[in-house]
């Protein structure tokens, strides 16, 4: 640092932007030569008052607004679905419907109504349900449609029977959505907890690829989901060649480029936080209720209880087991209550 060369001094020295950015945005990085009043030098403009280039700004802002990787993003399906969900309410007013006889069950003093579905436990069914209907709102409120050739039902046909000409222009219904995943749900036995992956992994994809999930490629799209979703979350993965016996007329060659591809272009970034995995799970539970996908509520008796009970217990200890051996790995100021101090041995 002390030479008078280096480039803390040098004007020559100083940091510049990249001749592709504007010429008026090299002045606030150039170094001012104009001596100071008194004359000890070029003055040298401190780094805070330098403006920091958009690009880095705008990649930042991205970042935190993916809502795969960041828990306080929103999620997509959720404000795609809400253009529907509005309109359907306005149009609901307008035309004065009633909303007819009131099928979701609320709780009283004498009745305690609640369902199987947790956040750790999920039920499979109402699960899939939701997470089909965040596809079909992917797929109907699509903003444009953008896709690539390995997604392609037409260039990678899933079955023998020849694809409709208009395949790449009719919408699919929730219904057709929802037997595809369910049948490989079914077949593959596949865990809720495996379908809310999917869905982080698919709206993951539409954002780090630019993407958008269309009736030309949502099939494909969905299987590789569900193919990452099964190896990263289950114990006991599903082979590709297993998927190919599901899906007869499907190679193990075209599985394994369509698999290859999905990691590329999420950029090998499977990582599900336990923060989004939650978000994305409440927010399946508030697209259920504004279409009126109740999860299936039943009353509370003495049997469940005494089985919410014992889950309850058994959380309760295994976070204590963890915390014991929080404390003996390290101690921190918050831990040294109630611990004894022991006399050191010196040998």
């Amino acid at each position: 640092m002390g030479n008078t060369v280096s480039c803390c001094v040098s004007p020559e020295g100083s940091p510049k932007l990249p001749s592709r950015q504007p010429a008026e945005r090299l002045e606030d990085f150039q170094i001012s030569t104009d001596v100071s009043d008194d004359n000890t030098g070029p003055y040298l403009q401190h780094i805070s008052d330098r403006e920091v280039p958009d690009r880095f700004v705008f990649s930042e802002l991205a970042l935190e607004s993916n809502p795969s990787d960041h828990a306080r993003a929103s999620t997509i399906f959720l404000s795609k679905s809400q253009t529907d969900v509005r309109d359907k309410r306005k149009s609901n007013h307008i035309n004065h419907v009633s909303p007819g006889p009131l099928s979701k069950k609320y709780s009283s003093c004498s009745t305690i109504f609640i369902d199987d579905s947790t956040v750790s436990q999920p039920n499979l069914k109402s699960t899939i349900k939701c997470v089909t209907l965040a596809i079909y709102y992917h797929i109907k409120n699509r903003d444009s449609d953008r896709s690539l050739d390995i997604f392609d039902e037409k260039l990678h046909p899933l079955s023998r029977e020849p694809v409709p000409d208009d395949y790449s222009r009719t919408d699919p219904e929730h219904k057709l959505i929802y037997r595809f995943v369910r049948t490989l749900f079914s077949a593959a036995q596949l865990t809720a907890e495996c379908a809310i992956v999917t869905l982080v992994y698919l709206e993951r994809l539409l954002t780090y690829a630019e993407l958008d999930i269309c009736p030309a490629n949502w099939k494909r799209i969905v299987l590789g989901a569900i193919l990452l979703a099964s190896k990263v979350w289950d114990d006991q993965a599903v082979w590709n060649v297993d998927y190919c016996q599901i899906l007869k007329d499907i190679t193990v060659e075209d599985m394994n480029e369509m698999e290859r591809h999905f990691l590329e272009l999420l950029q090998f970034n499977i990582n599900v936080p336990a923060s989004v995995y939650a978000k994305y799970y409440f927010d399946l539970r508030q697209l259920a209720d504004d279409n009126n996908l109740s999860f299936p509520l039943e009353p509370l008796n003495n049997q469940r209880a005494q089985k919410l009970e014992a889950i309850s217990r058994l959380c309760e200890d295994k976070y204590k087991d963890l915390s014991r051996a929080a404390i003996r790995r390290s101690f921190s100021a918050d831990n040294l209550i109630g611990i004894r101090c022991s006399n050191a041995v010196l040998s």
